[in-house]
Parts: C-alpha cells; sequence; structure tokens
C-alpha cells in the first residue's frame, strides 16, 4: 500500500513538472529556473521516501561534473543539489515517457554513443558551456552499476574540461536502505525496466542517498585519460 501511494503522490507531480517545462520555463531567468529544478528533484526524492544527505561545497559556475551512476534516479538526486547542472545524456532517454520531456527541459545535452562524430560535437557544446559559465555532468561510465564496484571511466567528454581548462567535481553518489550499505533497490541493471525499478524504489523501507562533493582537480596539463583515472580514483575511494 506504501508503493501504491507513492506512484498515486507522485504521477501529478510528474504531471506538473512538465506543465512547468512546456508553460513556464521560456519565460523565467536561469536562477528561477534552477530553482524550480531544485524543488521539483527534492520533492521527486520526498514522495518516493528516499532521504537525502549532502556532503561538501559547490564549485562557482563553469564546472563539469563527474559521478558514478547507479539509478536512473541519479539526476534527480544531483539537481536536488545543483540544479544548475546541465547533464549529458544518451539520445533515447529524450524519447522516455514522460521523462524524456522533463530532463530536456532542465538543459540536458543529448548524445548518440554509438557514433564518433555525435561524442566530438557534444564535446565541443559541452566545452563552450563550461566557457559561458555552465555546469555540465555526465556519468563517464556509460552505464549504471550495482553500486560498490565502479565500472570504467571513458574519458571523451572530460575532453570539454581539458580544451577550456575548466574544474572537475567528482561526485560521489551513494545508494543505500537498511541492512544494505549499497542498496540493492536503487540498482538499475541487467533487464530491468523503468517500471520494475520505480515499483522497486516505492516499494522500498528507508531508502537514502548520499551525495558527496569531493575537492574539486583542474586539468594542469593533463590528458583525458589521466584525468578520468584520477577522477575515478578518488570517487572509488570515497565508496
Amino acid at each position: 500500500m506504501k508503493a501504491v501511494w507513492r506512484l498515486a503522490r507522485l504521477t501529478p507531480h510528474v504531471l506538473h513538472g512538465l506543465w512547468i517545462v512546456k508553460r513556464r520555463f521560456d519565460r523565467l531567468t536561469s536562477a528561477e529556473r534552477h530553482q524550480l529544478i531544485q524543488w521539483w528533484s527534492a520533492k521527486t526524492l520526498r514522495i518516493l521516501g528516499i532521504a537525502l544527505k549532502v556532503e561538501g561545497q559547490a564549485l562557482p559556475a563553469g564546472h563539469l561534473i563527474v559521478a558514478n551512476h547507479i539509478s536512473w534516479l541519479d539526476i534527480a538526486a544531483v539537481h536536488a543539489v545543483l540544479p544548475q547542472a546541465r547533464f549529458v545524456s544518451k539520445a533515447d532517454v529524450k524519447h522516455w515517457p514522460l521523462v524524456g520531456a522533463l530532463v530536456e527541459g532542465a538543459g540536458t545535452l543529448f548524445i548518440e554513443r554509438e557514433s564518433k562524430r555525435d561524442a566530438l560535437r557534444v564535446v565541443h557544446q559541452a566545452a563552450a558551456a563550461l566557457q559561458a559559465g555552465d555546469c555540465v555532468a555526465f556519468f563517464p561510465e556509460g552505464t549504471t552499476g550495482p553500486g560498490p564496484e565502479m565500472l570504467p571511466f571513458h574519458a571523451n567528454l572530460l575532453q570539454a574540461a581539458v580544451s577550456v581548462d575548466a574544474a572537475v567535481l567528482p561526485l560521489v553518489l551513494r545508494w543505500h536502505e537498511p541492512g544494505e550499505r549499497f542498496s540493492s533497490s536503487a540498482r538499475f541493471v541487467g533487464g530491468t525496466t523503468l517500471v520494475q525499478s520505480l515499483w522497486r524504489i516505492a516499494s522500498a523501507r528507508g531508502l537514502g542517498i548520499d551525495v558527496q562533493m569531493l575537492p574539486s582537480m583542474t586539468p594542469d596539463g593533463r590528458e583525458r585519460r589521466e584525468l578520468a583515472e584520477a577522477a575515478r580514483a578518488v570517487i572509488s575511494a570515497r565508496l
């Protein structure tokens, strides 16, 4: 019954978010959009019974966030803390029911992962955004993992930070629940569908996410692969 109640509350909240994106965003300032993104994301977590804990300090404008990836809700968790983050996401997310329109409205940069040409386009787009003072975020693992064991980092998008000498902010995401330091309910791996994952999360008791902002790092002449390995090492160590 708890899961049914949570999902019943989530539905109008998602529809309200879509209405805001479609009807209001074009008339708002960046600060007003960020405020609404943060409010909507934090309320999404609360509706689903997810406790949010934040550690560390955010950087000023113009930095690249790199984070480990466990759940499709990772973006909402990050936006509840850093609503100015413009995520780089795989192109098919744009076509997800309801979710696609929401993430597009939040300024997401979409990438065709199988296309090297498109990856280069997004690197240039991300570099321009960083240079303009935007905050860009992506998951270097490229897909969701189980939690404690991280997948290898793909370094391509870190070229955006290298090109404009932008700071990199490593972000640690750890989902947990009673009896499990790394939550099994939040995992979005294997053949799990979005509907199955949503039901597991809504059914969970005591689910929480810790968002830890680690000290920033600058390229300092390092190539993207070296920078990626350095970021992966500090995130893995904190996990």
